[in-house]
């Protein structure tokens, strides 16, 4: 039941649908594709992984000593910038896909396939681990590209 004026999200289905968006399981994404009530989970996994690689990269500058305000600049900004770029990539994806290659979907299916595709950056919250952090955090962005193709290709 969604409470007056908040939004429902089943975190039990949300986190399944994560694993099967890391999986890059085409079912999954002409399931959010087609659910409408999704996209409230699609904008959750982009939320997670932004604080996640927020966490993250504070956690490293904690241990640079860079200090507090760095520290929570990067918790606020980051899921801020990762909701604003994930918006305008919808739209752009949307609009090209539908106007210069005669896709089928409308703004609503691009921002649900596309947030599910979000969820490998989660693997950025191990940046922050000496020697290896980036590239374990540049192996979940490289894996949430090619899970962005998966995402668009459904899509359109």
């Amino acid at each position: 039941m969604t409470p007056k004026g908040g939004i429902n999200v089943d975190f039990n289905q949300l986190v399944s649908r994560m694993i099967r968006a890391a999986r890059l399981e085409v079912d999954l994404y002409e399931e959010v594709e087609a659910d409408i009530e999704a996209t409230s989970q699609a904008i959750a996994v982009v939320v997670i992984a932004a604080l996640a690689s927020g966490i993250g990269g504070a956690l490293g500058g904690l241990l640079l000593r860079r200090g507090m305000a760095a520290f929570f600049g990067g918790l606020i900004i980051s899921p801020i910038i990762a909701l604003i770029g994930y918006f305008i990539w919808a739209f752009l994806t949307y609009f090209v896909g539908v106007n210069l290659f005669g896709g089928t979907a409308d703004y609503g299916e691009m921002l649900r396939t596309i947030g599910f595709a979000y969820t490998p950056n989660v693997l950025g919250i191990a940046s922050f681990i000496p020697c290896v952090g980036w590239l374990v955090a540049l192996a979940g962005s490289i894996w949430a590209l090619v899970a962005g193709v998966v995402a668009v290709r459904q899509a359109l």
